[in-house]
């Protein structure tokens, strides 16, 4: 199936010289949902800017279902919705005034049904008469969704969209974001919160200093790279680890009551059946054991740091 997005080559250098994107290539699957991580400054707002047309890239192409953000604007445009990290909107227009001409805006045909129906959706129609202004930051954070999918794009952008918001307010959103995937709208977010990431996305993209090092299906991810633990509760404490363990990736804790086993999920079955065996030739013996999983964030923050 042809992507609905395609970047090849991208590259964005300022007038300063900084070079926020260095030969951006991704795909992004239709039906998705893709989340881009990066510390501050890796060039993810600029990525999404760019394709939203909002920056001008210096180098490279950029499709949105097959339309060119440059030579074919228009219609590029019209498949892309977007939610900035900033509460940019009227303040003094109301709910409903607001989201409707932000339909016009793309030369759509009023539209009340459909209007309604995404202020329902948003938990905002007892609010459409109210002036933005008097809104609290989650409820105008969802006001620009409501804008951003006013006139029914393939594409939505969320750049950090649960910046300021609370956390019941957080999880309706990510119940919404499955909604629209579910209904064949391709997601693409940003965030700081990796456990959105970890709870939402179907792949995982991270990208550091303008390069985007690692696009990856995030179970598969996991499964790659993520570590696991195994913790074993000593029934007599041990002074040290004993020499024949000293190749093992072995810790032993300061009161010596429990060993820690770091292993890859790749040697999970063979690694710990041979442990276990040899603690036991040893005279090492456990009365409780403990598995463990390393999150999505740990690997993000390894990943990070080895670019660093």
């Amino acid at each position: 199936m042809q992507p609905i997005i395609s970047i090849q080559n991208l590259t964005k250098t300022y007038a300063t010289g900084f070079q926020a994107l260095k030969g951006v290539n991704l795909d992004i699957r239709r039906g998705e949902i893709f989340a881009l991580l990066g510390p501050n400054g890796a060039g993810k707002t600029t990525l999404i800017g760019v394709t939203c047309g909002i920056v001008n890239p210096t180098s490279g192409t950029v499709l949105a279902d097959g339309h060119d953000i440059i030579s074919d604007y228009r219609a590029a445009r019209s498949k892309i919705g977007l939610v900035p990290q900033e509460l940019t909107t009227d303040a003094f227009e109301s709910v409903w005034a607001t989201v409707n001409f932000s339909r016009g805006l793309f030369g759509k045909p009023r539209d009340p049904v459909l209007i309604e129906k995404i202020l329902k959706d948003l938990s905002l129609w007892d609010k459409k008469d109210s002036k933005v202004m008097t809104l609290s930051g989650g409820m105008k954070r969802r006001v620009m969704i409501a804008k951003a999918l006013s006139h029914e794009p393939q594409i939505l952008f969320l750049d950090e969209p649960s910046a300021g918001v609370d956390v019941e307010l957080r999880r309706d959103m990510w119940e919404m974001v499955r909604r629209l995937r579910d209904s064949g709208v391709t997601i693409i977010l940003t965030t700081h919160y990796i456990e959105e990431a970890e709870e939402m996305a179907d792949r995982i993209g991270v990208i550091s200093k303008g390069e985007l090092i690692l696009v990856e299906d995030k179970n598969v991810l996991m499964e790659k790279l993520g570590k696991k633990q195994l913790t074993l509760y000593l029934k007599a404490p041990l002074e040290k680890i004993p020499a024949e363990f000293a190749t093992q990736p072995l810790t032993l804790s300061a009161d010596g009551n429990t060993l820690t086993y770091t292993f890859d999920t790749q040697d999970e079955h063979t690694g710990i059946a041979a442990l276990l065996r040899s603690l036991g030739e040893h005279g090492i013996d456990f009365k409780e054991l403990q598995s463990s999983q390393s999150s999505l964030e740990d690997i993000f923050v390894s990943l990070v740091r080895a670019r660093a």
